[in-house]
This record gives C-alpha cells, sequence and structure tokens, in this order.
C-alpha cells in the first residue's frame, strides 16, 4: 500500500479506536477525530485515547496534537456540525482517504431523542460530504448499519434488498446517510464506499450493546430484559474482522462503471456481517459460562424499533477482498469479557 493521509472520524469510539490501532504501525499518515459527547462515559472514551497516545490533558477543542506512542498518528477533537472547523481541517491536511465513522448510534435511544440524530447523522454527515466535495479525497468510506434493512426482510441481506421501510429513527438516518453519499458520488464523482455493519461487538465496546450491558448485568447481579420473549437472532460480528475488512476497502474505491448507454458513479456498498445468526438465549448461555454466574432474565414483548432477526450476506465482501469474516461467537466474547475484566479491574477480582 502506498503511504496515504488518512482522516478516520469517531476515532475515540469502538470501531475508530480499533482501525485506529490496525493503522498505527502502517506507513500511513492518521488523523483521528472525535467530538467525545456525554452519550456514553466519556472517561472510556478517553481510555481508548489514551491506548492510542493521546492524554487527556492534551486534547483542546480544534487544536490536533500528535500521539506520544506512534509518530504518525494525530487526534483533534471536533464535532462534525462544526462545518467552519471541519473545512480548515480538511483544507490543511488533504486527506487522501476519509472513513467517517463518527455518529450518534443506539435505535432505542433515537426513540426519545431524534433531534441528537438530526444534528450528528444528517447535519454533520452533510458537513463532511461538502468537505469532501470541496477538496476531494481518492475514497470516502462511511459507516451504515444492518438496521437499514428493516423488518421482514427475506434473510440473509443482500446489499441490493429494499430499505425503503426503516423501523426505527436510527436506521432512517442511515438509509438517509446512503442516499446522501450516492448523490455526492454521482454529482461530484467522489469514489465512495458504504459499511453495513452488523452488531459489532469486542474489546472497548460501548456500554449501550448488549455485549457489554449483559456481562455487566451478570455480574452485578441485575435482571437482563430480553425483548420478543428471547426470540432474536443476531449476525455478532467481532471487532477485529470489522477492521480487517475496513482495512482491506481502503485500497479497494469503487470506480465509475458505464454500462449499455447508462453511467453508475463511483459508489458501493457492503455488508459487515459473519453470516451466522445466533439466538440472544445462546448469546447468554455463553456468557454465563464464561463468566460462572447465571442470568436473571425478564422476558417481554417486542419493543418498537427492534427487529427479530439480521443476517448477513457477505458474498460481495469476499469476492472485493478475498476477506470473511469469520470470528466465532464464543472466541469473541472471550476476548470482551478478558477485556472488561481488566478494564474494571479494581471492581472484579478474577478473570477468565
Amino acid at each position: 500500500m502506498s503511504t496515504k493521509r488518512i482522516l478516520i472520524t469517531g476515532s475515540a469510539g469502538f470501531i475508530g479506536h480499533h482501525l485506529m490501532q490496525a493503522f498505527r504501525q502502517s506507513n500511513h499518515q492518521l488523523m483521528g477525530l472525535d467530538a467525545i459527547n456525554s452519550y456514553y462515559e466519556p472517561e472510556l472514551k478517553y481510555s481508548r485515547l489514551a491506548q492510542q497516545g493521546f492524554s487527556k490533558q492534551s486534547i483542546t477543542y480544534g487544536s490536533v496534537t500528535t500521539s506520544t506512542a506512534y509518530q504518525n498518528l494525530q487526534f483533534v477533537q471536533l464535532d462534525l456540525t462544526d462545518d467552519q472547523g471541519l473545512e480548515s481541517l480538511f483544507r490543511k491536511y488533504k486527506f487522501d482517504v476519509v472513513v467517517q465513522l463518527a455518529a450518534q448510534a443506539g435505535v432505542r435511544y433515537s426513540i426519545d431523542n431524534p433531534q441528537v440524530y438530526v444534528a450528528s447523522n444528517l447535519v454533520g454527515f452533510a458537513n463532511l460530504l461538502e468537505a469532501c466535495r470541496k477538496y476531494k479525497p481518492k475514497h470516502l468510506l462511511f459507516a451504515s448499519s444492518s438496521s437499514v434493512y428493516g423488518a421482514g426482510q427475506e434473510v440473509p441481506f443482500h446489499v441490493d434488498d429494499p430499505t425503503d421501510e426503516p423501523v426505527s429513527f436510527y436506521a432512517a438516518t442511515k438509509k438517509a446517510n446512503e442516499v446522501m453519499a450516492y448523490s455526492y458520488a454521482h454529482l461530484y464523482q467522489i469514489p465512495t464506499t458504504g459499511l453495513r455493519f452488523f452488531t459489532v461487538y469486542g474489546p472497548w465496546g460501548r456500554p449501550d450493546m448488549a455485549t457489554f450491558s449483559f456481562t455487566k448485568a451478570i455480574l452485578e447481579g441485575s435482571p437482563i430484559r430480553v425483548f420478543n420473549n428471547g426470540d432474536m437472532h443476531r449476525d455478532f460480528t467481532f471487532v477485529d474482522d470489522v477492521v480487517a475488512a475496513i482495512v482491506k476497502l481502503v485500497d479497494t474505491a469503487p470506480r465509475k462503471v458505464s454500462r449499455k448507454g447508462t453511467t453508475k458513479p463511483p459508489y458501493k456498498l457492503y455488508n459487515i456481517g459473519n453470516h451466522k445468526p445466533v439466538h440472544l438465549l445462546e448469546l447468554l448461555a455463553i456468557l454465563e459460562r464464561l463468566l460462572g454466574k447465571k442470568a436473571l432474565i425478564e422476558l417481554h414483548p417486542m419493543q418498537p424499533g427492534d427487529v427479530k432477526t439480521t443476517y448477513a450476506d457477505v458474498e460481495d465482501l469476499i469476492k472485493a477482498t478475498g476477506f470473511r469474516p469469520d470470528t466465532s461467537l464464543e472466541e469473541g466474547l472471550r476476548q470482551f469479557v478478558n477485556w472488561y475484566y481488566q478494564y474494571y479491574q479494581q471492581q472484579y477480582a478474577v478473570a477468565v
């Protein structure tokens, strides 16, 4: 791979942190960007940044700082809704690749707080697209979600399946991101790749994720609310597999295609999933074995915005990169639980 200047937004977040770690020993020049908001405990975000070589004391909004551990890593605290700050950053650094992972996540949170999603996922994403229009990176990759497939679809989900009936506002904003990005790829020929992530989990995950919240509840003896009476399947995808796919796709920019008198813009979508849906109660059973403690399960009806099953068809990803996500749920959860004990070691005196 040739040396590139790469911007990774959401670099203090879950996937963004792992992507920064994956690139840290490469020849690439990495710029991480994050707003460090308070959707969940900011200290977890600062702990991730510390792993990248950025101390909390060194971070000032709008100022670029260099990692003390890796000279090719830089970081700036910046909100994507700050269009002037974003434009200034793009003008100065002229990124070759942009990996857009910054977003307001969470299906359930979007029901009660839609305006947060409008600001981050719509306004912030539009600002990023405008910066790309002006400064023309060679490749824009952006995070979408399996949520765009909605409910009632045949499985496995393929990228060509209809996605016009989102069942949560979060999913609607992710569908909007795909349509917005397509329009910019069409109008301005920006090579653009959308990444539909399927239930990503692993070390340094978000506290609102099922694996994280279930682990915490089991250890504390708190009840776990399981919806649809437990009849849920998820295509759990280990974060290392997700990052490996992104790393390979960075160098796989789509091209404009002319065929039979029509021209398609340089735009491509990929499912990033494990292609192995797992019953939610099986996830809980594995966590119980790893933690050596039974879960207190409360069964509830399906809640608004949720879907029964997610299941990724990943043939397009395999064809493009030769890579197939394949970390087993048991192995991935073992790594997560080990990290959880280590991170919260003052609370738990045992390890797996």
